[in-house]
């Protein structure tokens, strides 16, 4: 079998992984230590003088953290006595097993940037949980909950389109098919509103997403919405136990997080799936991405809309929480450094998990970097060989490329679109879905 290829690295200067360490890294841990500046007569009313002094702290420590990244420094162990900390330093030990001795230590802009862009946020965690009492601030909670207010239309006009589909399992078979796609487009679209790729600066959906899908068809590069639909027609039909289970693998909160919900949503009020599994992150991570926070925080801000559409399915989704029908999930493999490759070993019991699942759906650019193992593959690459051994289920990347990596083209594909394009990989103007597994 061919040698897989090098990981993307900041090494190559211009490249996008190197603006993301060299740029964004910094703009990001900045904005952090903004967050905590603020937040000082807040934490000075909750916990006295102790709380101004765990302020200074974390400061301190994201300060340090910033100056290790932009001089290049090695990278350190992680010296938190968190669960998942013995597993991220003997990963550090095992990228600096694979260097030569010239090599010198792992560092920000010579190791794989899917490493040091994952270490960069799980040091944001340590430096936050090394000063308590604040050990709890999420410094990123504002910014999410920003995109989400800032979206508010859209989520009212996506909420009172899945209302008037009600009930769902009455509508006819193409009158499905079609609102299944519209609204699998509606979830791709809303990976746009990327918080970590912006920096922290505002990215919120603003304009009605449903308006725009006719327009947005032809940044659609890859498009395997039918072998979906074909799926899971199939598993409805011979569900033995009558059990259709979909997992989603989420991304980031704010509006992206509601068309997710309201695309699980119409999976289970059109009978295509009887549960859904919902699977987030146990700590803030890249800027945007979703926690049990940040889950129930949108479920029960929709349902407290003055909205009368809106409200319904917020009111909805708690049922569905609460009946068990939703599930969410976290674990700490989804904050690790690790491609997806390596769950069967690191993390078996999620991989046991995610192969109850009839299909499981894996959102953004950061799962497709760890399904791909960030690795430069070629354009050309079959979709399938590049996920390495990764199958736990039938599964489909939903994303909008933010990275300059993307697998599964036809031939001579990439080069039109550079031509036209020169920054196609890495804008989010364009989206696939791309799926791995028998139909």
């Amino acid at each position: 079998m061919a040698e897989a290829p090098a990981f993307l690295s900041a090494q190559e200067v211009g490249s996008f992984a190197y603006l993301t360490i060299k740029d964004r890294t910094p703009q990001i841990l900045t904005k952090a230590i903004d967050t905590l500046h603020r937040h000082k007569s807040e934490f000075f009313e909750k916990h006295g003088e102790e709380g101004v002094e765990a302020e200074k702290k974390a400061i301190s420590l994201l300060s340090k953290l910033r100056n290790e990244l932009q001089t290049d420094k090695p990278i350190v162990p992680l010296v938190d006595n968190c669960v998942d900390a013995d597993i991220w330093n003997q990963y550090l030990e095992y990228q600096r097993s694979l260097l030569n001795e010239s090599d010198g230590e792992p560092r920000w802009f010579f190791s794989p940037w899917l490493f040091v862009e994952c270490y960069m946020y799980r040091r944001i965690h340590e430096a936050i949980i090394q000063s308590p009492p604040i050990h709890d601030f999420d410094v990123f909670k504002e910014s999410k909950e920003e995109n989400f207010f800032e979206s508010q239309e859209s989520i009212d006009a996506l909420c009172l389109h899945l209302q008037q589909l009600r009930p769902a399992r009455d509508l006819s078979g193409d009158r499905r098919k079609e609102e299944f796609l519209r609204l699998l487009q509606i979830s791709l679209w809303g990976n746009k509103c990327d918080l970590s790729l912006s920096g922290g600066e505002s990215s919120s959906q603003k304009t009605n997403v449903i308006n725009s899908l006719e327009g947005l068809k032809p940044f659609i590069l890859i498009d395997d919405t039918e072998s979906l639909w074909t799926l899971l027609s199939k598993c409805k039909k011979t569900a033995e136990t009558s059990v259709v289970r979909v997992d989603i693998v989420l991304d980031n909160s704010g509006f992206e997080l509601v068309t997710d919900l309201v695309f699980a949503d119409f999976l289970l009020s059109s009978e295509l799936a009887t549960e859904i599994h919902f699977h987030g992150k146990t700590i803030p991570w890249f800027v945007s991405d979703v926690t049990v926070h940040d889950f129930n925080w949108t479920v029960e801000h929709v349902r407290s809309s003055n909205q009368k559409s809106t409200s319904a399915c917020g009111a909805d989704w708690a049922d569905h929480v609460r009946m068990g029908r939703w599930t969410y999930h976290d674990h700490i493999f989804w904050t690790l450094p690790h491609p997806y490759c390596a769950m069967p070993q690191v993390a078996p019991d999620l991989y046991a998990e995610l192969q109850k699942a009839c299909l499981v759906l894996f959102k953004g650019d950061l799962n497709y970097r760890k399904l791909m193992s960030d690795r430069k593959w070629e354009f050309t690459t079959p979709f399938h060989q590049a996920l390495s051994g990764f199958h736990p289920a039938p599964l489909c990347s939903i994303r909008t490329l933010k990275a300059e990596l993307q697998v599964g083209l036809q031939p001579g594909q990439a080069e039109q679109l550079m031509a036209s394009d020169p920054h196609w990989l890495t804008t989010g103007k364009y989206g696939i879905f791309q799926f791995d597994g028998p139909v």
